[in-house]
């Protein structure tokens, strides 16, 4: 077998994969790669606005709150042990980020900043640039990665799992110049983020296409909570794409929701899910494809929030005075590769954190800001764990359902059907098109047995060809609408019309595998 050109491969450049490779560089001679398949500037996490929540130093705030908001948040799915991991860490994690070189905002004393989300009962996220935290985040750690021995492989597109000997060694990649290279590894970390692309609608970039989640599925390694794929409430009705994220922050000061006739019909501080449902329904009441967002008496607008203010502005929109239109896009999958508490998967030498990983955190539905916490904390455990000579998963976290057993397998097998039902569609640009209208309709914010099943003959006449990320996408469709239709409920960003309540015999993870 041959040796491993390195010790680690971290596979993408958001906010965990660069804050593996920073803590990786950094320890005792760990030979580390970082491979993404844009530059390393080009992930999702540049997009995130809202912010980081972690409970500081001198706060009225605690953990427990925190923890108990997040619990609530993510309706009976969380994994207790996996949220005090975050919510205990998270301080420490912002500090680390702080001593990198990020700038968050601060008073005139110089005291960080909160803010309050929704979901939240305290003001506990800070933000930087108003509504440019992701941004600010990657720029400090991009720059903490080009100063560290990390190999940087820009440009490449990983393909697959080098899986030998019943552990992963790497992977199978298309380099700049088109040829396929493996990259061996002692070690791979999957930080892949979303696959916010299976949606037409969508705030994350083109390259949320799924595909470390796809990779995993191919290799046989255990995928849980996919059903559960997080609807921004407040994306901006605009045809750019991604599309401009309206901060949950704008909320937290004060912006009110309105109908088509200008009347609130919600509270605005509730979790995204319940506001993603609240304007679906109303939208669909009403006849429109959009609703609004009043923050027309929000004080310093511009000077708070410039990242919104100028895309806003880009479409001739001044929030001082005009209404914003808005309506939900796809935004988060609460779910992934499942892991433990320090990012093993049920393949050796394979770990998984962020948003491709199902670490039991977010549950059923992510609570506002802690997507970029959950990278801060939980990829350099994956360090840690490998460093301590780890090597393989625990039953802790959302592994502990694998592990015992106690989590209902479902299939994810594609099983075309015989009578030829789906029509036909080409790849790339067209096929892409076509299964995201189709899961938009079939699979958004509102779902039925129905519904599912008419897209899943749409996904299933999708060619791929050639085009990798339609073939990951599809991969990735086939496993959310399995674990859709198998999950016969309505429970946080997974909503049933055909079964709009909860059910106890459900309040389980549905594992693929």
């Amino acid at each position: 077998m041959p040796a491993p050109d390195l010790d680690l491969l971290v596979v993408g450049s958001g906010v965990a994969g660069l804050s593996a490779a920073v803590r990786a560089a950094g320890g005792p001679g760990l030979r580390v790669g970082l491979l993404t398949k844009g530059e390393l500037t080009q992930a999702a996490t540049r997009w995130a606005q809202g912010g980081v929540a972690a409970v500081l130093g001198g706060d009225e705030d605690s953990t427990d709150l925190h923890l108990a908001d997040t619990l609530k948040a993510g309706a009976g799915l969380c994994d207790v042990d996996a949220v005090r991991v975050l919510v205990d860490e998270g301080a420490g994690r912002v500090s680390d980020l702080i001593a990198l070189g990020a700038m968050f905002d601060v008073d005139h004393e110089g005291r960080l900043l909160k803010a309050r989300e929704g979901g939240h009962s305290m003001p506990r996220i800070v933000h930087a640039g108003g509504a440019a935290t992701g941004a600010e985040i990657e720029r400090a750690l991009v720059a903490a990665v080009r100063e560290t021995a990390a190999s940087v492989l820009e440009g490449w597109l990983a393909l697959d799992l080098l899986v030998e000997g019943g552990r992963c060694r790497g992977v199978r990649a298309t380099a700049p110049d088109g040829v396929v290279r493996d990259v061996r590894a002692a070690n791979v970390l999957m930080a892949t983020g979303g696959a916010g692309q299976l949606f037409a609608v969508t705030t994350n970039p083109k390259e949320s296409t799924g595909d470390g989640l796809a990779m995993a599925l191919r290799a046989g390694v255990a995928v849980a909570d996919v059903e559960f794929m997080q609807f921004h409430p407040t994306a901006l009705h605009h045809p750019a794409m991604p599309r401009p994220l309206l901060s949950e922050a704008l909320r937290g000061h004060g912006a009110l929701l309105r109908d088509a006739k200008g009347e609130r019909f919600v509270d605005e501080l509730q979790p995204r899910d319940v506001v993603a449902r609240a304007m679906t329904a109303t939208m669909l009441e009403q006849g429109v494809e959009h609703l609004w967002l009043d923050a027309t008496h929000l004080e310093s607008f511009d000077a708070r929030f410039p990242t919104i203010a100028n895309s806003v502005q880009e479409i001739g929109l001044d929030p001082s005075r005009d209404w914003l239109p808005i309506a939900p896009a796809a935004h988060h999958l609460s779910g992934g590769i499942v892991t433990d508490l320090d990012g093993a998967t049920t393949l050796p030498g394979l770990w998984a954190a962020c948003e491709v990983a199902c670490t039991g955190v977010h549950g059923a539905n992510r609570l506002a800001s802690n997507s970029l916490l959950e990278g801060m904390v939980f990829a350099p455990r994956v360090v840690e764990a490998i460093e301590r000579g780890k090597e393989g998963p625990e039953a802790t976290g959302a592994m502990r359902d694998v592990l015992h057993d106690t989590a209902p397998r479902i299939s994810a097998a594609r099983n075309d059907d015989a009578d030829g039902r789906h029509a036909t569609t080409g790849a790339g640009s067209e096929g892409r098109e076509r299964l995201q209208r189709a899961m938009t309709e079939g699979a958004g914010v509102l779902r039925s047995a129905e519904s599912l099943a008419r897209t899943r003959d749409v996904v299933a006449g999708v060619e791929t060809g050639d085009d990798v990320e339609l073939a990951n996408l599809v991969q990735v469709a086939f496993a959310l609408l399995a674990s859709a239709t198998a999950r016969e409920e309505s429970r946080g960003s997974h909503t049933r019309t055909d079964f709009p309540a909860t059910s106890d015999s459900f309040k389980r993870r549905l594992v693929i595998s």
